[in-house]
């Protein structure tokens, strides 16, 4: 009745002006209400409050929970919401407060928010959650991957046909039999597991994203960040490829794994749905964002001038040749001038950045879309997150690998910490290149970037076995459970050898590890 009320005179000012109210006989339940709206409101404040003051609070989520309320809270807050939305100010004065309890908001999403119900208002202002609960309420977008492996979609790899026959597999599986995870083996390999998921991920994924393929094309100033070739239309099998990319993408997400690929901005915010302005093609074309700005700072009168000679036309190359494409009906005869400059770059940027990749953006989304459980969630999904949030989800920390952090979660099994194999181990991954612990790190877990919260973010610590191997043996791993093994080697410098061995690039990145 009130929403009735909202709908065909505005939202309901308090105190009520009953002369003027449509319902004077519900006018104490609508005053009643709002009374309850405010005492609930103020409850919560200070609830939001408490909990920030918590010992639990202090420790990031981590550790028992100390107050059994906490689990309603989300329930209480968006049926808050839903009343807010029908009284003026009201909406206003919730968001306050959520923002006063920011901290404790996003304890609350990311220990209590499930899959099972509804937390689309949460995503409202991004300015009331952080990185963690953003990203914990649009991994809830995915279906939870499956332990069973009777669930889950095998696929029987060559290493020779990598990309041919991983697209055989994730093209033509129905988009539901994705949806339990993936079950990977490469031929004549006896690894399998997750390990070996990880690793197929980082080889497909670099696979697509490389310039070769002409599928993307790297932004200038940022070459991990990636979006759709406009000349990818030549080859036939293009979009069905890039449908392809943006499934794998989206089963990147849901397993967790980290790609080391990016999206560039403006590819971002086509996902999203949203419109792309001059700010957001900086690092996509930093030549064509230079001379839209130029553009749009020159003195009136020189561009009023005709000292340009521009008019609403783009000039683009197709098949090798040139040809000039009206950006509106009739833009050959359209002068660009100080009145409608800014709608010419508009017009460009868009034609750039929209129109000339259309269908490859549309094919990505359309694959990315399949894998979450509701595919209409597919522009939330991007509208949920920052760029940066989305950074962190693919590409993981830019920081160089901490080797105290390393070691501080690492255990070991047939070691002690203090044996001499162990100190040597750690002294020599300490003096190694950032580029080597990369490789051995990907030797001893499939990964190559770790989570943006560092070692403390993966599934599980990390492990180092004693073997009983000759000492003449290289390392060898079990990347499924981050276990590496080596035998007590008798030296610094022969344990130094063995590990130079297995951190060059094409002997650590293609162990048959498992």
């Amino acid at each position: 009745m009130i929403s009735e009320q909202g709908a065909c005179r505005g939202l309901v000012s308090m105190p009520l002006n009953k002369r003027a109210f449509n319902y004077p006989l519900y006018a104490k339940e609508i005053e009643h209400l709002h009374v309850i709206f405010l005492d609930l409101l103020n409850i919560m404040e200070k609830c939001l409050g408490k909990m920030q003051d918590s010992s639990n609070l202090k420790m990031n989520g981590e550790g028992e929970l100390n107050h059994t309320g906490w689990s309603q809270y989300l329930a209480i807050l968006k049926e808050l919401n839903n009343i807010a939305k029908l009284y003026k100010g009201a909406e206003e004065n919730f968001w306050t407060v959520l923002r006063l309890g920011k901290a404790s908001l996003c304890v609350l999403i990311v220990r209590y928010a499930k899959r099972t119900e509804d937390h689309q208002w949460l995503l409202q202002n991004k300015d009331v959650t952080d990185f963690e609960s953003r990203r914990h309420l649009a991994m809830m977008m995915f279906p939870e991957v499956k332990e069973d492996y009777e669930e889950l979609h095998e696929m029987l790899i060559d290493r020779s046909q990598l990309l041919s026959e991983s697209f055989e597999y994730i093209v033509h599986a129905d988009s539901d039999a994705l949806h339990g995870g993936l079950f990977l083996e490469f031929k004549n390999e006896e690894a399998t597991g997750p390990g070996v998921l990880r690793e197929w991920f980082f080889l497909v994924t670099q696979a697509l994203f490389d310039p070769q393929k002409a599928l993307f094309v790297a932004c200038p100033s940022d070459r991990r960040r990636f979006y759709p070739n406009p000349a990818s239309k030549v080859d036939p099998m293009h979009p069905e490829y890039f449908t392809f990319s943006g499934r794998v993408m989206a089963l990147a997400l849901m397993h967790k794994v980290q790609v080391g690929i990016v999206f560039d901005r403006a590819f971002f915010l086509q996902l999203a749905g949203m419109h792309i302005t001059l700010e957001d093609i900086r690092d996509a074309d930093p030549c064509l964002y230079s001379s839209c700005k130029q553009i749009l700072q020159m003195d009136p009168e020189f561009i009023d001038s005709d000292a340009l000679s521009l008019t609403f036309v783009r000039e683009v190359e197709e098949l090798g040749s040139r040809k000039v494409v009206e950006l509106c009906p009739g833009g050959k005869s359209i002068v660009v001038n100080s009145k409608n400059r800014e709608k010419y770059v508009d017009l460009l940027i868009q034609h750039r950045f929209v129109t000339s990749i259309s269908e490859p953006v549309s094919r990505f989304a359309r694959g990315f879309a399949d894998i979450l459980s509701n595919s209409g969630l597919q522009k939330l999904f991007f509208q949920s997150l920052e760029l940066e949030d989305l950074d962190w989800m693919l590409y993981g920390s830019e920081n160089a690998i901490c080797v105290e952090d390393w070691k501080a979660h690492t255990e070991y099994n047939g070691y002690k910490e203090t044996d001499p194999q162990i100190s040597w181990f750690w002294k020599i991954i300490g003096e190694m290149s950032p580029d080597q612990r990369k490789v051995l790190l990907f030797f001893w877990t499939s990964m190559k970037y770790l989570p943006v919260e560092g070692f403390r973010g993966l599934a599980s610590r990390l492990h180092i076995y004693k073997s009983t191997e000759p000492h003449n043996h290289l390392p060898s791993s079990h990347t499924c459970f981050y276990r590496l093994c080596f035998p007590p080697y008798p030296s610094l410098a022969i344990m130094q050898d063995r590990l130079h061995l297995i951190t060059q690039e094409h002997v650590g990145c293609s162990f048959g590890t498992w």
